[in-house]
């Protein structure tokens, strides 16, 4: 049994995104149904639409933000009730057997994780649909809860923007005394710097913009350092435990690596591909420093996200669109026009 959908899909790499009716499976056992309130225009949705990757199944309605609420659910369910105010993130399904799965970290399932868009369900075969649209059908294990008081419209690019960052401030253990720098100022970078300030480390944003300073402020930085200044690279040499590089596109990491402490690391969360130019092995191994990636957490890790940024007021600084705007949203994007996630008010699907 279906159920028929209203969304926006993407039809082809060339053709502007558009009104799409759409079949969604009929809840299963374990199964949540969430009416979806808001979703959060991330670059992987504009990167998926236009195909930048290849591998693109059309239609495709994209969205990996997801926060809504929860409208029915299925016999097994233990953990929500209709009403809630719940979560979706990248993923919907994975093996839930492998050794990643076992530990929580279903992002790193060895059998690959079922995407909340463009990716084959794992039991009936049909294609994954995303957040543009009116509702959502998805496994209980892969919907979070949504912290009472946390702005929902702000809380849902936590579901991949704050993830991204939030896995790696744990992974590498930031804390207080930590020092941590964050490479570039979008919407994984604005999360980074909120996140791990409010760990209680000490916070520095490297940027080419001059211009940031004081925003970078307000978001949580105690210092801003231009990289494109090799004084001020050089005045910092040695400094950081970690260095979070959410920059989106190739670029030299050569003027970083010297600005780690020994056995400090740079992990990289917004680039994907060949890194150019080369990386130089020496400095590496001369300070025991890495160059690491990452991506977003698994679904317990993504829990403890969200109720540490309830705990503490976190959300996304955001700018609320209507759906009928993506296209002059993902331009704007593009541009690095926007403070600093889009996020799309579903009820506007309705007109």
């Amino acid at each position: 049994m279906t159920i028929s959908i209203r969304g926006y899909a993407a039809q082809s790499a060339s053709t502007p995104l558009g009104p799409f009716q759409f079949e969604r499976r009929d809840a299963r056992a374990d199964d949540v149904s969430i009416e979806i309130l808001y979703c959060g225009v991330c670059h992987s949705d504009l990167h998926t639409a236009r195909n930048d990757w290849g591998f693109t199944s059309y239609p495709v309605v994209p969205g990996h933000e997801i926060v809504g609420r929860v409208t029915a659910i299925g016999p097994e369910v233990t953990k929500f009730q209709v009403g809630d105010h719940v979560g979706v993130g990248c993923m919907v399904d994975s093996c839930l057997s492998c050794d990643a799965c076992d530990d929580g970290e279903e992002q790193y399932c060895r059998h690959g994780l079922t995407q909340t868009y463009g990716s084959p369900d794992r039991i009936d075969g049909s294609m994954t649909h995303g957040g543009y649209s009116e509702s959502i059908t998805v496994k209980e294990r892969f919907v979070l809860k949504i912290p009472a008081g946390l702005d929902l419209r702000g809380a849902a690019p936590l579901l991949c923007a704050g993830i991204t960052t939030w896995s790696p401030l744990k992974h590498w253990q930031v804390g207080p005394g930590s020092k941590v720098a964050i490479t570039g100022l979008g919407g994984l970078g604005h999360m980074g710097l909120k996140l791990a300030k409010a760990l209680g480390a000490e916070v520095t944003l490297f940027t080419r913009s001059p211009g940031k300073e004081g925003d970078a402020r307000r978001l949580g930085a105690d210092a801003v350092v231009l990289s494109t200044d090799k004084a001020q690279m050089a005045a910092v040499s040695g400094r950081f435990d970690l260095i979070i590089d959410t920059v989106p596109y190739v670029h030299d990491l050569a003027p970083y690596v010297p600005t780690l402490a020994r056995s400090g690391t740079i992990v990289l969360v917004g680039y994907l591909g060949p890194l150019e130019p080369a990386v130089n092995s020496v400095p590496l191994i001369l300070g025991r420093k890495a160059i690491a990636g990452s991506v977003i957490g698994g679904i317990a890790e993504t829990q403890e996200m969200l109720d540490f940024c309830g705990a503490h007021g976190i959300a996304s600084d955001i700018e609320v669109i209507a759906m009928a705007d993506i296209e002059a949203a993902y331009a704007r994007m593009l541009k690095s026009d926007v403070k600093y996630r889009f996020v799309i008010d579903m009820a506007t699907l309705k007109a």
